[in-house]
């Protein structure tokens, strides 16, 4: 069910078995192979749903990239700049590979670090220096971020503005307007079904829903 002049953009973090020690709580974000291969088909020919992936890690080639290429889906794959070729993570080629295979890459800064408490040498290596990296990799300016935690503020945001960020994509969840700067999107989860995705895909969220999810990001959006 198409929504006109909307978007529903998906986060994947990670597919399947996790190659790395995971963070605290990470693996709440970690389905299965199975659980993205049904997501996936609930997706294909919807144009008003985005597909996107962060933090870099290996599933995104190895089970994420064949599983879109046969169903002709494109995704935008956020990368860890300072984390490539870590164990798990993306390496250099498989950055390329993902280029090579007509999917997106934009940056998710350089090492996972929450954007409101950085300092200006720190920026300077998240918003510019994983920028310049993945601009070389890839061949093509990079200029799409997508924020770590879904942490911002009013100063994270001034921030990325100054930095040349086209796009931020923040983990806000629900709807978000086409062409608009700052997009929510929401993750995958473990425990999702064929009625989470169904709920998510397909179901008009209450005005109730829709009134507190922009209340949240206005607050965001101000504070600091």
């Amino acid at each position: 069910m198409a929504r006109v002049g909307r978007v529903i953009n998906l986060t994947v973090h990670g597919i399947g078995p996790a190659e790395r020690e995971l963070d605290p709580c990470e693996d709440g974000t970690w389905v299965s192979i199975e659980q993205f291969e049904r997501v996936l088909d609930a997706v294909v020919g919807r144009d008003d749903v985005r597909v996107t992936f962060d933090d870099g890690n290996a599933s995104d080639v190895a089970i994420a990239l064949p599983r879109l290429l046969d169903r002709g889906l494109t995704a935008e794959f956020f990368v860890l700049a300072g984390l490539l070729g870590k164990p798990g993570r993306l390496t250099a080629d498989d950055v390329r590979r993902l280029i090579d295979a007509g999917m997106r890459v934009g940056s998710h800064g350089w090492s996972h670090r929450d954007w409101r408490w950085i300092d200006d040498r720190q920026a300077e290596e998240e918003l510019t220096e994983s920028h310049r990296r993945l601009t070389e990799l890839t061949g093509r300016p990079v200029s799409r971020v997508a924020i770590p935690f879904g942490s911002y503020d009013r100063h994270v945001l001034r921030r990325l503005r100054r930095a040349g960020v086209t796009r931020a994509y923040t983990s806000d969840g629900g709807q978000a307007r086409l062409g608009t700067w700052l997009q929510p999107r929401t993750s995958l989860v473990r425990d999702l079904d064929a009625e989470w995705t169904r709920g998510l895909l397909d179901v008009p969220p209450s005005p109730v829903l829709v009134a507190r999810k922009l209340a949240g990001r206005t607050v965001k959006r101000v504070r600091g």
